[in-house]
Formats: C-alpha cells, sequence, structure tokens
C-alpha cells in the first residue's frame, strides 16, 4: 500500500538531508482498506514498520495471506475455468477521504505470474482490475477496487483417475456381450462389473467439489454408465432365460393351431381360409409321412422286408415297399434316398 499523509513532511535540509525514515505502525494513520470476500484470518507476517518520505509518502510493504471465499462453477470438472474476485475497499472513509487507484498499469498487473505458484492444481490464466464507486446513501460514495483472478484447473490427473477407469469398464461391458449367453460366465461377469463400478463410484464420490452450483457434467457421465450397465444386465438375464426357456417350449397344441387357423380367420376377416386349411392339411401329412418312414426304418435298417431282395453293390436300392410312396410322393423319395446313402456309407 502507497498512501500520502500531509502530516508527515519535513525539509532533508534541516535534518541532515534525511529523505526517509521507519515508523512503527501504531505511531502513524493507516488506512483501513479490507478485503470484502475476507472469511479468516490468514497467516501473514508481522511487519512492525513503515517507510515514510520527507514528501509523505507512506510505503507499506507488509505481505498478506487472507482466505477468502469464491463462488466455483464445476459443470464442466474438471476441465474447468474459475474467476475469482477480490475487491479492496475502505470499511469507515468516503471518497473523498480515500481513493483507490492501481500503483503499476493494468496491463502489467494482467500477465504478472512471478508471485503466483504454478506448479500446484492451478494455473493462473490472468488478472483483471476495476475501479469504480458504490453508495449506500445517496450522498455518501466509497471507491472500490475489484481483482479478478482467472485460473484454470489442471484435468491430467483426475482424466487418469476417474474418466479412463470408467472408460475401461464400459468397454469391458461391450466385450462381454461376446460370451455366449447360454452360460453362467456371462451374467457373472456383468454382476462383477456392475458391483466394481459401484465401488469406483464411492471412491470418486470423496475427489468430486461437494460445495459448488450445480451438478458437474462428469457426475451425470458416471449415473448414465451405471444405468447402462444397469440395463446391459437386465438384458443378459432376459437373453439367457429366453435361449432356456426354447428348449422346454413344449408343442403348440392341436385345437390352438385349429382355433387360430380356422376360428380366428373369420373374427380377422381373412377370406382365405381355404390356403390356411390347406398349409396345415399339408404339413400334417408330411409330417405323419416321415413318421411313418421313421417306423419303416427301424424295423429295418436295410429298407426291406427281406435282406435277400436287396440288390446292387451296397445294397442302396430302396425297398420295394416304398416304390409306390416314392413314385406319388417327392419328398417321401428324398427321405429314402438319403436314408439309402447313410446306409451305405455305414457298411
Amino acid at each position: 500500500q502507497h498512501w500520502t499523509d500531509e502530516f508527515l513532511t519535513w525539509d532533508p535540509a534541516r535534518f541532515d538531508n534525511l529523505t526517509q525514515i521507519s515508523l512503527p505502525v501504531e505511531s502513524i494513520w493507516v488506512p483501513d482498506i479490507l478485503i470484502n470476500e475476507f472469511v479468516d484470518v490468514g497467516k501473514s507476517p508481522h511487519v512492525p514498520y513503515v517507510y515514510v518520505g520527507h514528501h509523505g509518502e507512506v510505503q507499506n510493504l507488509k505481505p498478506i495471506q487472507v482466505m477468502t471465499a469464491c463462488s466455483l462453477d464445476i459443470y464442466n470438472f474438471p476441465f474447468d475455468v474459475q474467476n475469482c474476485s477480490l475487491t479492496f475497499t475502505s470499511w469507515l472513509h468516503h471518497i473523498r477521504d480515500i481513493n483507490l487507484s492501481l500503483w503499476r498499469q493494468p496491463e502489467l498487473v494482467k500477465f504478472d505470474r512471478s508471485v503466483f505458484m504454478n506448479q500446484g492444481e492451478w494455473e493462473l490464466l490472468y488478472v483483471l482490475s476495476r475501479f469504480q464507486e458504490f453508495s449506500v446513501k445517496s450522498s455518501d460514495s466509497y471507491a472500490e477496487m475489484k481483482f479478478y483472478v482467472v485460473i484454470r484447473r489442471r484435468p491430467l490427473f483426475y482424466t487418469v483417475s476417474l474418466l479412463l477407469p470408467s472408460i475401461f469398464l464400459m468397454v469391458m461391458d461391450i466385450v462381454g456381450f461376446y460370451l455366449p449367453p447360454n452360460s453362467g460366465e456371462r451374467v457373472s461377469f456383468k454382476i462383477t462389473l456392475l458391483l466394481g463400478y459401484s465401488v469406483f463410484l464411492i471412491i470418486v464420490s470423496d475427489t468430486l467439489p461437494a460445495t459448488a452450483v450445480g451438478t458437474p457434467l462428469i457426475g451425470i457421465y458416471f449415473v448414465v454408465c451405471m444405468a447402462l450397465l444397469v440395463i446391459s444386465l437386465t438384458e443378459t438375464i432376459l437373453i439367457v432365460r429366453l435361449v432356456h426357456k426354447q428348449d422346454l417350449q413344449p408343442h403348440v397344441p392341436e385345437w390352438v393351431k385349429r382355433l387360430l387357423l380356422e376360428r380366428a380367420t373369420v373374427l380377422l376377416c381373412i377370406r382365405d381360409r381355404e390356403k390356411f386349411s390347406r398349409s396345415r392339411t399339408q404339413s400334417s401329412d408330411v409330417s405323419r409321412q416321415v413318421e411313418n418312414n421313421d417306423s419303416t426304418a427301424k424295423l429295418n435298417r436295410y429298407g426291406c422286408e427281406d435282406p435277400r431282395d436287396c440288390e446292387g453293390a451296397g445294397g442302396a436300392r430302396p425297398a420295394p415297399a416304398f416304390a409306390g410312396h416314392a413314385e406319388g410322393n417327392p419328398p417321401t423319395h428324398g427321405v429314402l434316398r438319403e436314408i439309402a446313402a447313410i446306409r451305405q456309407f455305414l457298411e
């Protein structure tokens, strides 16, 4: 701080050309400059003296350490930029008694990083300054000097410790879809990922800033990832259930087929009922023919009633008992031909 006290002047020629002296702070007048955002007493070193020039210039070079409140906007955490303000003003004196101004040019103050520790979590971008007057009453005005300290968080630590583990867990969840759905390892793998992500969120909750305006975007990202893991687990359980249910699925009863293919066509206004009935009849005939062929093949693996009736090098000729069916029904002929080929291969 620098100010002028007209009561602290002297003629250097009368005092052995002495132009500057040091006086105790308690012995002279000191302006009551305070910081509005001040919240706690800092551990500032005590400097009991000030320099006084023969023209009344007083220099108080005491360093101060204060703890101030700053409203943080952590929506873009950990890629956020904060703007903290420091407001210097006189608590008692009006502007006609104490007026504030910068000792250096604003351009020099803006990019001065000489006294800033730039190796921590924050990186100083610049410092802006602004002078303004404000009044509590219409006749009383006060001087105010405000500094805006713009700082940016270093995101490397939070990217490595928060974002990358979450991305890896989500990638492993996607890879889990390549496991066969009919195995139990797929469900247990998804449950393990969900439990691991829950433990990860407990650790993350201690890292995120607790007192801030709004919810950070990274918190919404973690909630969405947790919801995706739950949906993935639910989908896996349903798929496994459908896979195992398909093996135990009973055949459709005959009365259900008749109800849907014959009776329901009237309610649904389907005109070609004969098409459904004919299709169902053909399907039943083919099924009965295949069953008859299977029964006949079980009676004689060579496809004939008497092995002596079979001729040929491998006995691959179909039995005479099936000649009438083979000529009149092409599907039956194909089944008999395949049975004969299998028999020849086995012999």
